[in-house]
């Protein structure tokens, strides 16, 4: 497709934004780093955890600069963007160390600045500045839109709700959708009902039990100030993807909000923020999609792929950084590792590596570096072996949050148990081919087993230590030696 008059204008806003942070960053070098993921992938916690460790100097091993001593400190600095809500860091501190919950889901955009003052291996004395940018999830849905036409998006919308365990999720939308005629007369109605059942379609497809990934437009499901917009107003109609809207029509009604929802949602949000990243982290909860099997995990790498076609991915240059930057890092971080026995870790990273594996390849032909990792940005677990009958199983221990129940038992949320959660397939094709679904919590018989993970409150830790508490982690010092560990040789 050719590029419209309204993209030209918006490549030349980018290039202009670009010039202005070349010049900025040009004296204070700087790196955006932008903490995405889907719904429940624990981007809060990872930022919160990121930041407590390197203020705090936590055991970061295979973070080089930390580990050799080359990071004097770091400290944090008033959030840049004026018009942009600033990371509530102190407050999810508070709420993982004092009162052992996990901080609520991002809702909004929120970035916080963290200046690094820092040896480089010749003995020089330079000051880095990370600003980390976060966005709830299902903003990233949204991305693939710019590139679709309002017919094109409700084929593909239709088709994939006629798929697997979606299609019966979907009847209710579907009942009300075969009795509208597209090109019959604009109808408000007709279209509030449309964007309503919809709206619980989506809703009920991310449901734990289905755990689906594929879900736009995301402002459906976190609408925010705009619930009940005409932008937010629309839905999927039964169109050819190649058809023509006729005036003053149902259809015609339905592109034109489709079009508001991309010029006042989605450009704005790319333009000012996510085109300007310069390093990408995609967390991901795989384990969700294990425990809803073969369709979700499919679901899954979907949505990745999809998300990744929008990234400007390729080697930073000259030209790059004065008119068009590029994303030149990514990692593909596998969340809650925790939940897992260390001995299944690798094969949860070969599995969000094949999940990847399609985006990923094309990222890497571009020019950026791509990796993978199983990660917890704060650790809930503990490892240990617990003996049933004569075998000794790889187990973990933790606190269940209050109100888990699992084989009939109620949990408390003071009392820790000691679980053995399963192990992943060698062959990360058998999780996509159904032949090897992940049992959660197998202490069950095969045919009576709980697919779902515990949900663990995250450790209590040692408050009397001198300069205060450490959040243990898995692995979060080497997702920082990917994602910064360069900037600072």
């Amino acid at each position: 497709m050719a590029p419209g008059f309204s993209d030209i204008v918006e490549e030349a806003r980018l290039s202009a934004r670009a010039l202005l942070d070349y010049g900025e960053h040009f004296f204070n070098p700087t790196v955006r780093l932008g903490v995405t993921g889907l719904s429940r992938a624990g981007k809060t916690v990872f930022i919160t955890a990121l930041v407590h460790g390197l203020i705090r100097g936590g055991r970061f091993p295979v973070f080089e600069p930390l580990a050799t001593g080359r990071i004097a400190r770091a400290r944090l600095e008033p959030q840049p963007d004026d018009a942009v809500p600033r990371f509530d860091y102190e407050n999810h501190v508070r709420t993982l160390i004092e009162d052992r919950r996990w901080p609520n889901s991002t809702v909004d955009i929120s970035e916080l600045r963290l200046v690094i003052d820092y040896q480089r291996h010749n003995g020089a004395d330079r000051t880095l500045t990370l600003d980390i940018v976060d966005y709830p999830g299902e903003w990233l849905l949204d991305l693939p839109l710019l590139n679709k036409t309002y017919e094109q998006w409700s084929a593909e919308s239709l088709a994939l709700s006629r798929e697997g365990p979606r299609a019966q999720l979907a009847t209710p939308w579907h009942t009300h959708l075969a009795t509208l005629n597209a090109e019959a007369r604009a109808d408000e109605q007709a279209a509030l009902t449309s964007a309503r059942l919809f709206t619980e379609y989506l809703r009920a497809c991310r449901d734990e039990r289905f755990a689906m990934s594929l879900l736009p437009p995301g402002r459906f499901l976190m609408p925010g100030s705009l619930a009940g917009s005409p932008a937010l107003t629309f839905a999927p109609l039964d169109v050819a993807a190649d058809g023509t809207a006729p005036e003053g029509s149902l259809w015609a009604m339905m592109v034109r909000r489709y079009e508001a929802y991309k010029d006042v949602v989605v450009r704005p949000f790319f333009r000012d923020h996510f085109a300007r990243l310069d390093r990408q982290i995609v967390l991901v909860d795989a384990l969700a999609a294990f425990n809803s099997g073969p369709e979700a995990l499919v679901d899954l790498e979907a949505a990745l792929a999809g998300i990744l076609d929008c990234f400007r991915i390729g080697r930073s240059t000259l030209f790059s950084s004065l008119f068009r930057p590029r994303i030149d890092r990514i990692l593909f971080a596998a969340t809650k590792a925790d939940h897992l026995h260390q001995s299944s870790h690798d094969r949860l990273e070969a599995i969000l590596r094949r999940t990847v594996a399609k985006a990923a390849e094309r990222a890497e032909y571009a020019g950026a570096a791509i990796d993978v990792v199983a990660l917890a940005a704060v650790r809930a677990t503990r490892e240990a072996q617990v003996q049933r009958g004569r075998d000794k199983l790889p187990s973990i221990l933790g606190t269940p949050a209050a109100d888990e129940v699992v084989g009939g038992e109620t949990f408390d949320g003071n009392t820790e148990v000691a679980t053995f959660p399963g192990d992943l397939p060698a062959d990360p094709e058998e999780l996509f081919k159904g032949e090897g679904a992940f049992r959660g919590l197998s202490s069950a018989p095969a045919e009576k087993t709980d697919f779902r993970f515990l949900r663990f409150r995250p450790p209590q830790l040692d408050s009397h230590a001198a300069d205060g508490p450490i959040l243990p982690h898995i692995r979060l010092d080497r997702a920082l030696q990917f994602l910064i560990g360069d900037k600072l040789q």
